[in-house]
């Protein structure tokens, strides 16, 4: 069984992504399983095969804890670790092929709490990967580009696994030319930051960031969309070079 861990900021489309991932397995005749890991999410474009709302209750945490929305979701993310056990059997009952994880909302929930990297290391897999997701709405700008590309390296660094970056929301993506030069020269993107910030921020963002090209952080970034479906195989075989070293699952 093969894990990926779908994550990226809120609203940038996690969830649906996990299902038109599933549809693209399961059409191209491979066993894909869905392991919701959001606590919180009220409703879901897909069926969860294993779903932690079932061993973590919100509304209980809030009542039984007097806690608010957002104490009760900590709370919640700290105890979906201790029912690891629980998730790993309804893992190993289904058995897929490839196990799709939708990641809480919050990221920060998942990856700076110790709660995702335990969930990570711990859970029995054959393989495991994440992907992290860019927000096509939200960096046409180079300053927001940059910024998602400094969470995807601290992500990168918490969850201490490979990922497979990519643009959701490819068709809402302005210059989309544009990002995909930059996710390959992260010098242009510092370049084309200096027209948008003062020089105290362009200093401080090249040094950061420069540091990532240096070091090959960046891996370019693969534009998929859900709508449309415009990027899906292109992921695939991201996802095969890291799982299956190119090979894929046969019926």
């Amino acid at each position: 069984m093969k894990a990926i861990f779908v994550v990226g900021t809120a609203g940038s489309g996690k969830s649906l992504l996990c299902s038109k991932m599933h549809e693209y397995y399961t059409r191209n005749g491979a066993f894909a399983g869905m392991l919701n890991l959001d606590p919180g999410v009220e409703s879901l474009p897909y069926t969860p095969d294993i779903d932690i709302r079932d061993h973590v209750d919100i509304i209980d945490i809030m009542n039984r804890y007097n806690l608010g929305p957002n104490g009760a979701l900590v709370m919640a993310s700290d105890m979906a670790a201790s029912r690891l056990d629980h998730i790993q059997q309804g893992i190993d009952a289904i058995n897929p092929d490839y196990l799709i994880i939708d990641t809480p909302g919050q990221i920060e929930l998942f990856a700076y709490r110790n709660s995702g990297p335990f969930l990570i290391t711990h859970m029995s897999a054959d393989a495991k990967t994440g992907i992290f997701l860019y927000d096509g709405s939200m960096i046409s700008r180079a300053t927001n580009f940059l910024s998602i590309s400094l969470l995807s390296m601290s992500i990168r660094l918490r969850l201490q696994i490979p990922c497979v970056n990519i643009i959701s929301k490819s068709d809402l993506a302005e210059s989309i030319e544009t990002i995909l030069e930059w996710s390959e020269d992260l010098s242009l993107a510092i370049d084309a930051a200096a027209q948008e910030n003062d020089w105290e921020i362009y200093t401080l963002v090249s040094g950061m960031v420069g540091s990532m090209d240096e070091n090959e952080w960046n891996q370019g970034l693969i534009p998929v969309s859900s709508a449309t479906g415009e990027g899906l195989a292109d992921l695939e075989a991201a996802l095969s070079r890291v799982l299956n070293l190119g090979e894929e699952v046969e019926d």
